[in-house]
């Protein structure tokens, strides 16, 4: 499916169930954010390759060619312009063609990529979702769930969640990580998760 969607360049991109917090001062994102808001629209988050977060007069930001649809979960104005927002990530889009939008948002031609098919940890690799199970149960115990960037519910038996949260943790290249984004495979998108950690 091709789709067109305002993005939101950002040097970290975000992964499907993913967290992401957002500091909405741009007038352009303002506009955004406010609509996307109001009609629960989700936007795209697009991995810059080459520019700045910041809109800069005359620049063109050079973006990868895969990203995360992300849709609004909170949102607190902090100030009349100044809004914090919780987002959370969606379906994986490769992008096609960028163009300019309405007050300089960006608007990308999207196709989105399949949502992950359920496939069940094996035994190998099991120890990761273990790792991983722990420190949610050590969040819940001290109370401080809140502090923890994961959104319920804990797929704790699907290879492609558990990549994901390890994905978004990990320190890697972004070329790592945009190979793991891309990864149409839960379980080798978990494999590599795993020679990543083994490497490190």
């Amino acid at each position: 499916m091709i789709d067109t969607l305002p993005l939101f360049p950002l040097s970290q991109g975000l992964m499907p169930d993913g967290m992401l917090h957002l500091q909405i001062f741009e007038v352009r994102y303002l506009d955004l954010i406010k609509r996307c808001h109001q009609q629960q629209l989700p936007f795209g988050v697009a991995w810059l390759q080459k520019g700045s977060e910041v809109q800069v007069p005359g620049e063109v930001p050079s973006l990868h060619a895969y990203g995360c649809v992300a849709r609004i979960r909170e949102m607190d104005m902090v100030q009349p312009n100044f809004y914090r927002v919780v987002c959370q990530g969606g379906l994986r889009f490769q992008l096609n063609e960028v163009r300019p939008g309405p007050l300089g948002v960006w608007q990308g031609q999207v196709s989105y990529l399949p949502q992950d098919p359920e496939v069940a940890i094996p035994e190998h690799l099991q120890p990761l979702a273990d790792r991983l199970g722990k420190v949610i149960a050590s969040a819940q115990q001290q109370g401080v769930m809140d502090r923890l960037p994961i959104f319920a519910p804990y797929q704790l038996d699907q290879c492609g969640w558990v990549a994901n949260r390890y994905a978004e943790a990990m320190s890697l290249s972004d070329a790592d990580k945009l190979a793991l984004l891309a990864q149409l495979d839960p379980l080798e998108r978990l494999e590599s998760v795993s020679r990543h950690m083994l490497a490190s």
